[in-house]
C-alpha cells in the first residue's frame, strides 16, 4: 500500500511540474490548469489510503471530516470562481494565498499541540519539541507556521486593501522600527517553542505572527500590490513545503517547492520591472504619505478632447498602441476596447498594446483581461518590446493606466516612483487618456503626462468612453 501511495504522489508531483511548464504561454496555459488539477485530485485521494487514516479507530470519523472538508472547500471554491467578476480577480488571489498560507500554519499548528501534549503526559519521555518531534521536523514545522502565518494575516490585509475595504494611508509612527521589534520578539518566541513544549508560548507565537504579518502589509503602497501578492503566494508554497516534510508527505513537499521557487522567481521579476528590491516594496511605503487629491496646478491645465475629435485622430493614425490598466478592469471595458481595435485595424491602422509588468493589481492582470476579450496574442507587447516603438506611433491610448506611465519614474528624483520603469507612452506623437476625473492613480503620485502638450483627457467611465470612440470610428 505503501508502495502505490508514494507512486501515486510521485505522479502527482510530475502532474504539478508539467501543470506549471504548460503555464508559462497563453496558448497552453488552460491545458497546464487541467494538468495541474488532475494532480491534486490525484494526490487528494490517495489521502484517503494513507495509513493514518484506514488504521485509525477513529477511521470512519476522519473520512468523514476529510469529505465534508473537501466538500465545503470545493464547493465555495467552485462558485466563486463561477461568480468572481474579472474586477475581483485579484482580491480572489490575495484570498487563495492567505487560505494556504493558513491551511500550513492549522497544520503546524496541530502538530506543536500535539507535541505539547505529549510532553504534559510524559508519553515519551522527552519535554521539548525538538525532542518529541525531532530536530529537522520541529525546525521545518516552526519554520512553515511563522511563514504560512505571516502569509495568511498579509494576504487578508492585501484583500482589504484591494477590495477597497481598508485605507491604504495606514504608515504608523516608528512603523518600520515597530516592524523589525515585532519580527524579533516572534523570532525569540519560535525558539522558545523549540526547546520546550509550553502552550502558552505556542499560542503567543501565533498571535505575534498574525500580528506582524498585518504589520508588514499595511503600510504597502498600492502600487506595490502585485509585489505583494507574489511575494505570499512564494511564502505560501515554502510554508506547504515545510509542512509537508513534517507529514511526510510527497506531494505537499513538491508543490510547495514548485509553488515557492516560481513565486520567488516572478516577486524579483515584479520587483525587477519596478526597479525595486522586495525589502524596498516593505519599508519604503509608496504611495502611503501621499495625498491623493485632484490637480496639482504647478504642472498645467489637463486639456480634453472629445469622443468625435478622438475618433477621427485614431482612424487616420498609422500606428495606435493602447496602454491598458486597472481602469479598464474596474470598467469591464477590454470587450469594447478589442471591438475598438478590431474597426482601427479594418481601416489599416496598426494596433498594439503595451504591457507593463506590474499594471494592475495582480501579475498578468492585463494579460488575462485581454484574453479573456479574445485578443491575440501576438498583438500584445511587453514593455522591454515596445518601448522604443511609442516614437514611431501616432495615438498612445491609455485607458485606466497611471503609474505604469508617469514620466516621475523618470525625471523627478524626488518622486515615491523614481527608477520605477515605465512605458514611454509620452513619446508618441499624440496621446489620449481614457479616465474617469482629475485625480492622481492608485499610489497618489499626480502624472505630468497628463498635462502635457500632445496630451488630451477623455474623462468618463472607460467601457462608456470606449463606446463612443467606436461610434466616432464607424462614422468615418
Amino acid at each position: 500500500m505503501e508502495t502505490i501511495i508514494q507512486a501515486s504522489y510521485l505522479i502527482a508531483a510530475a502532474l504539478f511540474i508539467l501543470g506549471l511548464k504548460q503555464m508559462s504561454s497563453p496558448v497552453t496555459a488552460r491545458r497546464g490548469i487541467l494538468w495541474a488539477g488532475a494532480g491534486m485530485v490525484l494526490a487528494t485521494l490517495v489521502t484517503f489510503m494513507s495509513p493514518e487514516i484506514l488504521d485509525s479507530d477513529q477511521v470512519g470519523t476522519n473520512i468523514l471530516l476529510i469529505v465534508v472538508a473537501i466538500v465545503i472547500g470545493g464547493g465555495y471554491a467552485w462558485y466563486s470562481g463561477k461568480k468572481v467578476a474579472m474586477t475581483d480577480m485579484p482580491q480572489m488571489i490575495a484570498m487563495y494565498n492567505g487560505m494556504g498560507g493558513g491551511a500550513a500554519a492549522a497544520i503546524a499548528a496541530v502538530e506543536l499541540m500535539k507535541a505539547s501534549t505529549e510532553a504534559s503526559h510524559d508519553v515519551t519521555g522527552a519535554t521539548t519539541v525538538a525532542g518529541i518531534l525531532g530536530t529537522d521536523i520541529a525546525i521545518l514545522g516552526i519554520l512553515g507556521a511563522i511563514i504560512g502565518t505571516i502569509s495568511f494575516s498579509g494576504s487578508i490585509i492585501a484583500w482589504a486593501k484591494l477590495d477597497g475595504r481598508l485605507s491604504r494611508s495606514k504608515l504608523l509612527p516608528k512603523q518600520h522600527i515597530v516592524n523589525a521589534l515585532l519580527a524579533i520578539v516572534t523570532v525569540g518566541f519560535a525558539v522558545a517553542i523549540y526547546f520546550t513544549a509550553d502552550i502558552n508560548t505556542i499560542i503567543i507565537f501565533f498571535v505575534l505572527a498574525l500580528i506582524l504579518g498585518v504589520f508588514i502589509t499595511v503600510p504597502v503602497g498600492g502600487a506595490d500590490m502585485p509585489v505583494i501578492i507574489s511575494l505570499f503566494n512564494a511564502l505560501t508554497g515554502l510554508a506547504v513545503g515545510f509542512e509537508g516534510y513534517v507529514l511526510g508527505n510527497a506531494a505537499m513537499i513538491v508543490a510547495g517547492i514548485v509553488v515557492g521557487s516560481a513565486g520567488s522567481l516572478l516577486t524579483q521579476l515584479m520587483a525587477k520591472a519596478m526597479n525595486r528590491s522586495v525589502a524596498n516594496v516593505f519599508f519604503a511605503g509608496v504611495g502611503t504619505n501621499v495625498a491623493a487629491t485632484g490637480s496639482d496646478d504647478s504642472l498645467g491645465v489637463m486639456k480634453e478632447i472629445q469622443a468625435q475629435d478622438a475618433g477621427i485622430l485614431m482612424s487616420f493614425a498609422s500606428q495606435v498602441v493602447i496602454i491598458p490598466g486597472y481602469g479598464m478592469a474596474v470598467a469591464q471595458a477590454q470587450h469594447k476596447i478589442w471591438e475598438l481595435t478590431q474597426i482601427l485595424t479594418e481601416k489599416g491602422v496598426t494596433v498594439k498594446f503595451a504591457i507593463h509588468p506590474v499594471a494592475g493589481r495582480m501579475p498578468g492582470h492585463m494579460n488575462v483581461l485581454l484574453a479573456e476579450a479574445g485578443v491575440p496574442y501576438d498583438m500584445i507587447y511587453d514593455m522591454e518590446d515596445i518601448n522604443a516603438d511609442f516614437k514611431n506611433t501616432t495615438v498612445a491610448l491609455i485607458i485606466g493606466a497611471n503609474d505604469v506611465v508617469n514620466p516621475s519614474a523618470k525625471n523627478d528624483s524626488s518622486s515615491p516612483l523614481y527608477g520605477m520603469p515605465i512605458l514611454d507612452a509620452m513619446n508618441a506623437e499624440n496621446v489620449i487618456v481614457i479616465k474617469r476625473g482629475r485625480g492622481a492613480g492608485f499610489s497618489g503620485v499626480e502624472n505630468p503626462l497628463f498635462f502635457a502638450d500632445n496630451t488630451k483627457m477623455l474623462f468618463g467611465d472607460g467601457q462608456k468612453a470606449a463606446s463612443q470612440l467606436i461610434q466616432a470610428v464607424k462614422e468615418l
